[in-house]
């Protein structure tokens, strides 16, 4: 049996700041997951919605036989940006922090892979690629308690943190009750709900990504709905409006010091550039320009015609030029 004192030292020797393990049985409650799947909360994402991939993540255990255990992992993504004023600023299009830097799943996954094959023989690595309730299951391992923005909030670090799962085919021991802060987690605190621009927080611990602007600028596919394009700022790629506003972010988030969140920053990268570009330069891009400034970045992932969509929106929004 596998110490969890062992596992969390191998784990901040890899380069993570937050670890934790639970047996994988009994798993995590799914019930919330699939009543947010019941009200189409889940907007065009329909391989969350597959019965193969609903039963993996009411199971784990059916994505790796012989997997009885599972590791948690976060990493502090926080870094040092620019002025409020300048992330606002009509004439740039935002970035959330997470993209600001190289992509963490280039990172962070064979460092994860690599730390799973020195605990156990038969084991499976996901940094938020494969069908596993990532934030319930840190919470099941003490990496923190899920706020009301639906975010996993660590009491010392905030919620500016990846998270990393490795499926074990090794018992290892459990996890007491994960400490919640003083007050009960979130208390009487609902900043993050009146804080979202477009109302993707109905309620609590609820998220409907048919209105989140980090889905509607990285996931959605086609145009906009007009109705939600002028609540959307001057944001291209994702959100931090529900995590800026939280007490824990705002009091402890801090830049990790950690090797691999020095690695994800990169070296020498132009901060305000990266954080928020001119929409003049992001709408003059051709392809071979987009590759250059965003193709080692999450920035990536919406592609070329999907971030030349967002900034049209924003500079509408902030009437920099034409929105088409």
């Amino acid at each position: 049996m596998l110490s969890l004192d062992h596992l969390r030292t191998r784990a901040l020797e890899a380069g993570f700041d937050l670890a934790g393990a639970a047996p994988l049985d009994p798993t995590v409650d799914g019930g919330a997951f699939l009543r947010w799947l019941e009200q189409g909360m889940h907007a065009g994402m329909g391989w969350m919605a597959r019965p193969d991939a609903v039963a993996k993540r009411l199971d784990p255990r059916r994505i790796l036989p012989g997997a009885v255990s599972i590791l948690m992992v976060g990493l502090s993504y926080e870094a040092a940006g620019p002025a409020l004023h300048d992330l606002r600023d009509p004439r740039r299009g935002r970035i959330a922090r997470y993209a600001w830097g190289l992509d963490y799943h280039d990172v962070l996954t064979p460092a994860l892979r690599a730390l799973g094959e020195t605990l156990a023989k038969e084991t499976r690595a996901y940094v938020d690629t494969g069908p596993i309730l990532e934030r319930a299951w840190a919470e099941r391992c003490g990496l923190g308690f899920i706020g009301r923005n639906t975010c996993l909030i660590h009491p010392k670090l905030g919620s500016y943190v990846f998270l990393g799962a490795v499926l074990l085919g090794e018992e290892v021991e459990p996890e007491p009750e994960p400490r919640r802060p003083i007050g009960g987690g979130c208390g009487g605190c609902t900043r993050c709900l009146t804080a979202c621009p477009t109302g993707a927080l109905p309620q609590p611990g609820v998220l409907d990504a048919r209105r989140c602007i980090s889905y509607l600028t990285i996931e959605h596919k086609g145009e906009i709905p007009a109705e939600l394009q002028p609540l959307m700022g001057n944001w291209v790629f994702g959100c931090d409006d529900c995590q800026d506003v939280c007490p824990y972010v705002r009091r402890f988030s801090r830049p990790s010091d950690s090797p691999l969140a020095r690695q994800l920053r990169g070296r020498d990268r132009a901060v305000l550039e990266h954080a928020a570009p001119l929409l003049d330069d992001l709408l003059a891009l051709d392809q071979a320009g987009f590759d250059a400034r965003f193709g080692h970045t999450p920035v990536a992932r919406t592609k070329l015609s999907g971030l030349l969509r967002n900034a049209r929106v924003a500079a509408g929004n902030g009437g920099v030029s034409d929105s088409g």
